[in-house]
């Protein structure tokens, strides 16, 4: 079995770094010297560590947006304006899959994600691009139909809300913050539909 490229080597090392320690807290060096790769291995396969950053992001952020679009085509598909519950399992599901309990990989994942949400430091603010538009703004666009008395940004509050729920959730499972045994993917997944759409579907605020 052919040894990992250095530019996958340079993505691992820096998914794991990224994770663990922030943006600021992850040097250049210590990625490449994690990677085995020498120190001018980032600029010549990404151009700088914010580029680094943004790879890396996506290549953990684009099989949960390709599942989360398939989700919504199959809804859409069925009828043009489906129920929230179903468009939040659509949204919600596909993070669940991709950072189960028990899995390091996924452990990965979560700790990335919420590095994603929380860090500071503005290029963790700015690695998306058209793609992850996209899904966002189809998702609103869907959220926007189903729940018409929202306004639009209590309605985005309520979606960052998902997004936030569900990767503090993750992380707090593979940390085993609770002191409990990581909960099965599937239970864990109907528990967070089951709440995050009720949350959805609350009243607006004041009403």
């Amino acid at each position: 079995m052919a040894s990992p490229d250095t530019r996958t080597q340079l993505l691992d090392a820096a998914e794991r770094l990224f994770a663990e320690r922030g943006y600021r807290g992850t040097s250049v060096r210590a990625i490449t010297d994690l990677a085995g790769a020498n120190l001018a291995a980032v600029a010549y396969h990404f151009g700088s560590k914010a580029e680094l950053l943004a790879a890396v992001a996506r290549r953990v952020i684009e099989p949960i947006n390709a599942a989360q679009c398939a989700g919504l085509d199959r809804l859409l598909a069925r009828t043009p304006d489906p129920p929230v519950a179903e468009l939040v399992a659509a949204f919600v599901g596909p993070m669940y899959d991709e950072m189960r309990a028990g899995d390091e990989g996924g452990a990965r994942t979560s700790r990335l994600i919420v590095t994603i949400l929380s860090d500071p430091a503005e290029e963790v603010r700015s690695w998306t691009g058209p793609a992850e538009d996209a899904v966002r703004d189809r998702y609103l666009e869907a959220f926007t139909r189903a729940l018409p008395d929202l306004p639009p940004q209590e309605l985005w509050f309520r979606i960052r809300g998902i997004l936030a729920v569900t990767a503090v959730d993750r992380v707090e499972v593979h940390n085993r913050l609770a002191g409990l045994p990581p909960v099965a993917g599937e239970a864990a997944k109907q528990w967070a539909i089951t709440f995050l759409a009720a949350a959805m579907s609350a009243p607006p605020t004041g009403t």
